[in-house]
């Protein structure tokens, strides 16, 4: 007879809760201080449908699939979204020039210390300003999240970063020089197509892995994680600005090298808190890249999610933008010294497939 594996207690538990308690207090106070940070600014805050024609046309994130009954019993498949990005677009298409928005979303296939399938995402837009008005916000707002919890320190498992340092900014090509010795535009050409046995040759040289099926986007990935992603948000903010462009699909190429684009990821304690744009706004580029997008999900794993031809209709008219997405239990985590995401969470969504 196999010995019985103890059970966790729920997080409803009294003595669980009681644990939790200090971290759920936190998130609260830096939720209140971000929205007194953003009215500030003068921006609005909105709140938008989770349920969705399309989650969101990235290969590599799950959805949680629905449908939608008429009232005459006809089905229309529908999607929880994986991020409010595309109803924020379409606000800035109807007029709106600075838009807040803290989204419940949703994310299949992801579940650990730092994922949760049900998160908040804090989400914002800037009109008529460049992505690095954006960099600066983060700046502020992980600071602000440290002095809420009168902390001079953000940590991470054995990870430490000052919240009040000058940020590190370092494009994603100088990182992959500098802690993977590797050229990684070497293998980007000028129409943003890649040369994936160049890069597949580099990482060889360097001692990593490549399998035989690997496509660039695969080879970039592994060098990313493996290599780039430890290293950064260590004793200061990284800003890891300039990806390549076919890593951005819904940025606008930058106007110094169009192998790369307006496109930035924010790290603490080598946690991606944030993923920043200068959002591309011409409709006939934003389709092929989500039908690029969609062919690569199909490739990897089988399906497609549908376009939201609303969103396209919107960009012709949508003004120049800049936005970003920030994971705010992460930013809670790292504030309050909680180890796991659903310590930061009032509910944690039901364990599954156990």
């Amino acid at each position: 007879m196999k010995p019985s594996i103890a059970k966790a207690s729920p997080w409803w538990t009294p003595s669980v809760h009681a644990d939790r308690r200090p971290f759920l207090i936190g998130r609260n106070r830096i939720q209140a201080a971000l929205r007194g940070y953003f009215a500030r600014e003068d921006f609005i805050e909105v709140d938008t449908a989770t349920l969705q024609v399309s989650p969101g046309n990235e290969a590599h994130l799950h959805a949680f699939a629905t449908e939608a009954l008429t009232t005459d019993g006809q089905a229309a498949p529908f999607y929880l979204h994986t991020s409010p990005e595309f109803a924020c677009k379409k606000l800035l298409a109807a007029g709106e020039e600075r838009i807040a928005c803290f989204a419940h979303v949703y994310r299949n296939r992801e579940r650990g210390p730092l994922h949760h399938p049900e998160f908040t995402m804090l989400e914002w837009y800037r009109t008529g300003e460049s992505y690095e008005s954006l960099m600066m916000d983060c700046v502020r707002i992980v600071a602000l999240a440290a002095e809420t919890m009168q902390t001079t320190m953000l940590g991470y498992r054995e990870a430490a970063c000052d919240p009040f340092a000058g940020p590190e900014r370092l494009s994603v090509a100088e990182a992959f020089r500098r802690h993977a010795d590797i050229d990684l535009l070497a293998s980007v050409s000028a129409d943003g197509s890649t040369d994936r046995d160049h890069l597949a040759d580099e990482m060889r040289r360097n001692g990593m892995r490549v399998a035989e099926d690997d496509q660039w986007a695969d080879l970039f990935s592994r060098v990313l994680v493996e290599k780039v992603e430890p290293h950064l948000g260590m004793g200061r903010v990284t800003i890891l600005d300039e990806y390549p462009v076919c890593e951005a699909a819904l940025a606008r190429p930058s106007a110094a090298d169009p192998r790369v684009a307006e496109r930035f990821e924010v790290y603490a304690c080598g946690v991606e808190l944030a993923n920043g744009f200068g959002e591309l706004t011409d409709p006939v580029e934003q389709r092929r890249r989500f039908e690029i997008e969609m062919a690569e999900k199909k490739r990897i794993y089988g399906e497609t999610y549908p376009i939201d031809e609303d969103l396209l209709d919107a960009l012709a008219i949508m003004p120049d933008a800049s936005g970003i997405a920030l994971g705010f239990d992460r930013l809670v985590m790292l504030a309050t010294g909680a180890r796991r995401i659903d310590q930061v969470l009032w509910a944690p969504v039901a364990e599954y497939g156990q």
